[in-house]
This record gives structure tokens, sequence and C-alpha cells, in this order.
């Protein structure tokens, strides 16, 4: 057992703490710590707040005091990361050192910023945020789709609003406004209010109001997600965004078709006054009467102008009464006169229809057409006469034609044979089958292509000769060149079928000595 050291000092637990307190405190003073807010459970009934800042492999304990626990702007929550300032400590009682905290900001709002640009940036590229995409508002909707927490403040001042303003059916939709899966709520409640049928037992809402109150980057951040965004620019039903107060800037701002700044204030974009809707309809509805009004005594007045200015029906109708009184008297005396006008004009015409003159008139009319019907005769005959002398001098025309044009043909068509026969003779000239008859046969391979030298031909090749009169069919036995000596000859029971398949002595790969290659 080792022997206590008799120059070492002695401390009491009490001595010993204190002066790694003071250690502890002289040496590190303020410090700035970053890490993960852990054991967070809400203000002691103290209104003191313990928790503890943790990361991959350390953890430690931190005290906010009840005073600056009021003043701070942001509180912590439980997974938070933030960045703490304050004077580092030990607590004797647990022989545990920790961080006195004094101010407390988020360690990544930073990196929160330039991911929001980021995001606004790249939605912007794709158009969501143009001005042609946004609808007009419902001058005054039937029904308003509210999509927020139902706990909070924010749904209260909104039906207050729209009670003070202009009473409207309003659906609620619940949704977390703020944590893990929030951002899925919101959207899934867009694209819910845009699903309803339009005469379904839910009435489908004529506006929606994404709600939310005020908060930090970090709390607001469930309607900066892209999901919401591109949910909210789908919507067929005008949207309002009322999400935190008027400095609070989101991204479903930018996609919304109106962005209030506050809850009330959509409210208020969303119904009109009723009061004032009623006092500006009785005012018209006083100003159109009194137009009527003035429009009837004005009418009145002109119609009361006019009748003093028209003469009296009796002046009016006492010269054309006069008038009807005259032709009355005259209307006897003309009738008379007219009747013996026309009997005048009807004796007159009657005198001319007497029989006799009838009958001159048609016997006139007959020798007319005798003398007619004479003249016209002549002129057939004299036609037919005319007409039979152009169709002989026409037929002896195309009869000499006829002779000319088989005389032209014979002599076109022993012209053509000529050439014909010349042309045939050249060809013939020109064709290796005027070769194949003087005893040559034209080798090809199992391709078809003809074979221009022994160089091409492998032994077991099947080959196939054309000569004058028929193809053969054949396979090489061996190649040799121009001079080598023919190999000795097989025995008959082996050369007979090969001399077989051959059927001319010069039928063979066109390399022997009595055969010259064709093409070469």
């Amino acid at each position: 057992m080792n022997e206590s050291a008799p120059n070492v000092a002695e401390f009491t637990v009490s001595e010993l703490s204190a002066a790694l307190k003071r250690t502890v405190e002289d040496t590190y003073g303020y410090v700035r710590v970053r890490g993960e807010v852990s054991g967070y459970k809400g203000p002691h009934s103290s209104g003191h707040v313990y928790l503890a800042l943790k990361d991959e492999s350390a953890k430690i304990d931190a005290v906010i005091w009840k005073g600056v626990f009021g003043r701070m702007r942001l509180k912590p929550e439980e997974g938070l990361e933030v960045i703490v300032t304050g004077k580092l400590t030990t607590y004797p009682n647990r022989s545990s050192y920790q961080i006195i905290v004094e101010t407390l900001e988020p360690a990544g709002v930073g990196a929160l910023m330039a991911l929001l640009e980021e995001r606004k940036r790249k939605l912007a590229a794709e158009g969501l945020f143009d001005e042609a995409r946004k609808q007009l508002l419902p001058y005054l909707p039937e029904t308003i789709g509210v999509i927020t927490s139902p706990t909070g403040a924010v749904i209260r001042d909104i039906l207050h609003r729209l009670a003070d303003r202009f009473p409207r059916h309003v659906i609620v939709w619940p949704v977390k406004v703020q944590g893990d899966g929030s951002a899925e709520q919101v959207a899934a409640a867009i694209a819910g209010f845009n699903a309803l049928p339009e005469n379904g037992r839910i009435p489908k809402p004529d506006l929606l109001i994404v709600a939310r109150g005020g908060g930090s980057l970090e709390d607001l951040w469930s309607f900066n997600e892209e999901i919401v965004v591109r949910a909210a620019s789908d919507s067929m039903i005008p949207l309002i965004s009322a999400v935190g107060h008027e400095t609070d800037v989101t991204l479903i701002d930018f996609v919304a078709d109106r962005r209030a700044p506050t809850p009330t204030a959509a409210a208020e974009m969303a119904v009109p006054v009723r009061a004032d809707l009623i006092a500006e309809l009785m005012s018209k509805a006083r100003r159109a009467l009194a137009c009527w009004q003035r429009a009837q005594e004005h009418r009145r007045t002109e119609l009361r102008a006019a009748a003093r200015a028209l003469p009296n029906a009796e002046e009016l109708l006492a010269i054309p009464r006069q008038r009807l009184d005259a032709c009355a008297e005259r209307l006897p005396r003309a009738l008379r006169a007219n009747a013996q006008i026309h009997h005048t004009q009807f004796s007159r015409v009657a005198g001319r229809l007497a029989p006799r003159l009838l009958l001159n008139l048609i016997e006139r009319r007959r020798e007319r057409l005798t003398a007619c019907t004479q003249r016209l005769g002549t002129a057939l005959k004299t036609y037919k006469t005319t007409q039979d002398t152009r169709i002989a001098r026409a037929r002896e025309r195309v009869t000499v034609l006829s002779d000319r044009s088989k005389r032209a043909a014979l002599a076109l068509i022993v012209s053509r044979t000529a050439r014909l026969e010349r042309s045939y003779q050249l060809l013939r000239a020109f064709s290796y089958q005027s070769v194949l008859e003087r005893g040559f046969a034209l080798v090809r391979n199992d391709g078809g292509h003809p074979l221009r030298s022994a160089a091409g031909v492998q032994p077991g090749m099947n080959l196939d000769i054309e000569f004058s009169d028929g193809c053969v069919g054949a396979t090489a036995q061996s190649v040799r060149g121009v001079g080598t000596p023919q190999p000795e000859a097989p025995s008959a029971s082996t050369a007979a079928k090969p001399r077989k398949a051959k059927s001319s002595p010069g039928g063979g790969s066109g390399s022997g000595p009595g055969q010259g290659s064709l093409f070469g």
C-alpha cells in the first residue's frame, strides 16, 4: 500500500471544488458553444431553464436564468442546433461543469437562408412565381377554406374578422404548422380542398387561406418546403398566404395569388364589409330612384309642351272631311263616264274580231307556212348534196393517208429489226456465254461470286462450274499452281466419285494446264 506524501497540501472537498471553479472560470471565461439541444422540458417552476448541449461524442449541461430566458427571442427546442454564448463554471454539488447561457441563436440560420435563396431561384426559374399564373380573388366567396392549426389564435382571429365584415361559410382543415410532417399536411390540405366535388356533401371552397402566426425562420420553415409551394401553385382555387407577421417572408407568399401580412388581413382581403355594401347599395338605389323620377318629370314636361304646340283635332280633320264630301259628289259621274269609255273601246275591238276577218288571216298564215316549207325542202336537199361531196373527198384523203402510214410502219419495223439484230450480235460478242461455247468454264464459290484465280480456292470448298450447256457442282480436292506436277492418280474406287461430279475435263477449279482463268 502506497504511503501518503507528507509534503502534499491537504484540501477539504469544498476547498477543492472552489479551487476548480476558480480555475475553470478564470481559464475560459466567456465561450461560444455549438451543439444540439437535449433534455429540454420547458422552464422549471422557478422560471429557470435546465438543458444540455451535445454533439456526436460529448455533452455539456447548460442553465438559462429566468431573467435571461424572458428576454430571448428564440426559445430552445428539443433537437434544435444552436450557438450559445455564456460563462463556463462548475456545479460543486454534482462535481460537474456547466455553461451559464446568456445568448442563444440558431446555428443553421445562415445555411437555412442559403438553402432558401437557392430554392427560391429554382422555383422562380420554373415560372411558379410569374404574375400571369396568379388568379383573381372572388369578390364575395360563398365558402372559404382555412388551412391552419385548430388550436391557435389564428383561426379565432380569422373567424372573428369574417363575422365582423361579412359572415361566410368557413371550412377548417386542421394541420400542423410547425415540426415534422407539417409541410406534408399543409400540401395535402391544399390538394384535398381542390379535389372536393363541385356539388358534393362538403361544399368546395371558392377561396383558400393558408395561415399561421409569427415565428422564427425555423418555425416557419414548413412553408418554405417545395412540396407546399408546388401544391399552392397547382391549386385551381384562389389562395391567400397569411403566414407569420408582416416582416416574415416565406416561399408560399411568392406563389400564392395574394399575400396577406397577417391572418387578420387575409380575412379582410377575403370578404368586403357587409355594412359598407348595404350602405352603398341603398345609396345607389336612392340615386337610381331619383334619376328615374327626374327622367319621368322631364318626359312629362316635354309631353305637355308638345301637346300645347299641336293644333285642335277638329281643325286638322275639317279640310280632309270637306275634300271627302266633294269626291263623293263627283264619284257617280266619273263611274258612268269611265263605263262609257270602256264600252266604246270594246265595240272597236269587237269589230276587228269578225269571223270573215279571222278566216282571211288564217288563210294568209297558211300560204306563208306552205312557202316556208318549200324553201326549207330545197335548202335541205342542197345542204345534203354539199355534205355528201365533202364526205367523199374526206374518205379519199383518209384512204391515201392509211396507205402511206402502212408503208411507213413497215419501213420502221424493218429498220428497227436490223438495229435489234446488230445490237444482239454486239451483245453476244461481249457476253461470256460465247467464251463458254469455245470450251471454257466459269467457276463460282458458294456465294455465287466468280473465282478469278486458284489462290481463292481452299481444299474442300464447294464450287459451282458453269458450262455453255449447264452448271455442275464440285468440291475442290487440292490446290496447286501452274507447272506443279500432277499427283498420282487415285485408285478407281476413290477417283470415280469426283470424276462423276465434273461434267467435262476442263470443269475443275480453273487452275489446270488446259483451262486458264477467264477473269485473270
